[in-house]
């Protein structure tokens, strides 16, 4: 089970401008129903429900009906079932307690019950869990509350626990560890919250920029530094809505990118899109391309995840209108031979290809809409499938 991220709860200052965990982001070319209150209690409902029957999935339906009493503002029976998986003494129990107690910590919090918050926060603390994603859930509880100094001291805590307090803090120390997404969160959070405190950039900080460059450059070519993304000025404007921040952007990339590049790459900006390859075009392309594992990796449930990982964090910096863009080998050599030649394994070659499928609505909106089928093509629901918390 992977840590869901955190957004601007009931009581964070800039809660009204957040997004949610995606239940009501506006997909691109089309309009989708906000779910009410009401919509969200039914849900949580069918599946307590659910979970009676089926006691093999009674984990992860808990878990979805805790999510939904949250979305639909009842703080106290979202409070109630994860305690419920915490007590030891019941049949339900779960199998990433550490994780469940974060998520508890976060309801707390959005309930308006800072007190007890901090309290189930201290007593997590004193455990001294190793858990990355917990601790990087409750840091972006904090943050999101505007708690900034505490959240940095989480995100600082988290790295030390994760890899341990006599391990190095290195780039490949954390790409090596088996979970290093979560870890790679709490070092870019970390580096997120210092750079609002003002705080002078330290090696951890350049640890961030390199995992930043590596994660980015795959899927975008050019990478935005770190620094310019966690630029405290630019946040606010994100967070606030500001559409200059975009537009600033979009009238950079002529002396970046190349007057050719522009029309392309500005629909990138407008709708971003994220390539993600099938199973037999993912065989295909590390076949036909075998430098591309230096991208994309030899596993594809791990590309899976990673396509899912990015469209979360782009969400979470702010940008809009994302997509997912269904690659094809055949689909990327024609591409790059309509450029000119230009080298199919190149960065940008893929990010204009990608451009390319979203100017064309040859793409998937992100999220999909509630009970929508998956992004990947599985025909299963998102929620139980890329977007379940359990296997993001």
């Amino acid at each position: 089970m992977a840590s869901k991220r955190r957004t601007g709860g009931k009581h964070s200052k800039n809660s009204k401008n957040r997004k949610t965990r995606g239940g009501g982001r506006t997909p691109v070319q089309r309009v989708i129903d906000i779910p009410s209150p009401a919509d969200h209690a039914k849900a949580a409902q069918e599946c307590e429900e659910l979970a009676e029957r089926h006691p093999e999935e009674r984990e992860e339906l808990l878990l979805e009906a805790a999510d939904a009493w949250s979305d639909a503002g009842e703080y106290d029976r979202a409070v109630t079932l994860y305690e419920r998986l915490l007590d030891a003494d019941t049949a339900d129990g779960c199998s990433e307690p550490e994780l469940v107690d974060a998520y508890r910590i976060g309801v707390l919090w959005d309930a308006g019950r800072c007190e007890d918050a901090r309290a189930a926060a201290a007593a997590f603390r004193r455990r001294h869990p190793r858990h990355a994603g917990a601790w990087n859930f409750v840091a972006e509880t904090f943050e999101a509350g505007d708690e900034t100094s505490t959240a940095a001291e989480w995100f600082t805590a988290g790295i030390t626990h994760a890899l341990g307090a006599s391990g190095p803090v290195t780039v490949e120390a954390v790409e090596a560890d088996p979970h290093h997404y979560d870890i790679e969160m709490l070092v870019i959070g970390r580096h997120r919250v210092r750079r609002l405190l003002g705080e002078p950039h330290d090696d951890w900080d350049d640890v961030a920029d390199v995992l930043h460059e590596h994660r980015a450059a795959p899927f975008f070519g050019r990478v935005t530094p770190l620094d310019e993304m966690h630029d405290p000025l630019r946040l606010m404007q994100m967070v606030n809505g500001v559409p200059e921040a975009l537009e600033t952007a979009i009238e950079a990339l002529p002396d970046e990118l190349g007057h050719g590049s522009r029309h392309a790459h500005t629909a990138a900006l407008r709708s971003t899109c994220v390539l993600y390859w099938p199973p037999e075009e993912f065989t295909a392309l590390l076949a036909r391309r075998p430098e591309a594992a230096d991208s994309y990796g030899t596993d594809h449930a791990g590309h899976r995840r990673q396509v899912e990982h990015t469209l979360r964090e782009l969400s979470e910096e702010g940008a809009t209108h994302l997509a997912v863009g269904r690659a094809t080998v055949s689909g990327l050599e024609s591409h790059a031979a309509a450029e000119g030649g230009a080298s199919p394994d190149a960065p940008d070659t893929r990010s204009a290809y990608a451009a390319e499928l979203a100017r064309r609505g040859l793409v998937t909106d992100w999220p999909p809409p509630r009970n929508g089928p998956c992004w990947c093509g599985s025909g299963r629901k998102y929620k139980k499938c890329c977007g379940n918390p359990a296997t993001a």
